[in-house]
């Protein structure tokens, strides 16, 4: 072989050797480019999947803050409907028993009406006093107190209704001389007030 012949050899091989690196370069390049489009696609795919786990948190926990919230909302009905059936027990008679007091009033004052006439009817008074005795007990059984008044108790406008009040030096102010009505009273809550006679210095 000629030496140009091995010029043109050496050159070739050398363009093929370029020619191999450029490729093989080239190979390089678009390998490290899907390498990267692949790690960007990961990166993105892994944010996205991120996004979606913090967003399945937030829904989680709006959840469940409403199942608590719809929870406690399902206690307070149920509560409230109990509260209102227990009144509705314990109040139901209060038309009826408020109905019933001024007959109460009328025995109570026939007894003492009687007891005070000349003639004497023992076995009226002790028929009325039954009667009364009677209609307290079934009262007091459902619930119905009579308010209790001590002596010279200081007046509570929560149970009782002035009707007079009388100048007295020798007493305290507000204190209650007189029962003009006895007041009532159903399951503590005020049926009927007291009517009474208040002193004032």
């Amino acid at each position: 072989m000629d030496k140009n012949g091995q010029k043109i050899d050496n050159k070739k091989l050398n363009n093929e050797s370029k020619s191999k690196k450029l490729k093989e370069k080239e190979t390089k390049e678009t390998i490290d480019e899907e390498t990267l489009n692949e790690t960007d696609k990961k990166i993105k795919i892994n944010l996205r999947i991120q996004e979606l786990e913090n967003k399945l948190i937030e829904i989680k926990k709006s959840e469940r803050d409403k199942i608590l919230r719809a929870r406690a909302e399902a206690e307070n009905i149920i509560k409230r409907t109990e509260k209102d059936i227990e009144n509705a027990h314990k109040f139901a008679l209060e038309g009826f028993i408020s109905e019933l007091l001024p007959v109460i009033d009328n025995l109570e004052r026939t007894v003492e009406i009687t007891k005070k006439e000349k003639k004497n009817f023992p076995s009226l008074i002790e028929g009325l006093e039954l009667t009364l005795k009677s209609f307290l007990s079934i009262l007091k059984k459902n619930g119905v107190e009579k308010i209790k008044i001590k002596k010279n108790c200081e007046f509570n406008p929560e149970f009782h209704q002035a009707v007079k009040i009388v100048k007295n030096d020798k007493l305290r102010d507000n204190e209650i001389l007189k029962v003009i009505q006895e007041g009532y009273t159903l399951n503590s809550r005020l049926l009927r007030p007291a009517m009474v006679v208040v002193s004032k210095i």
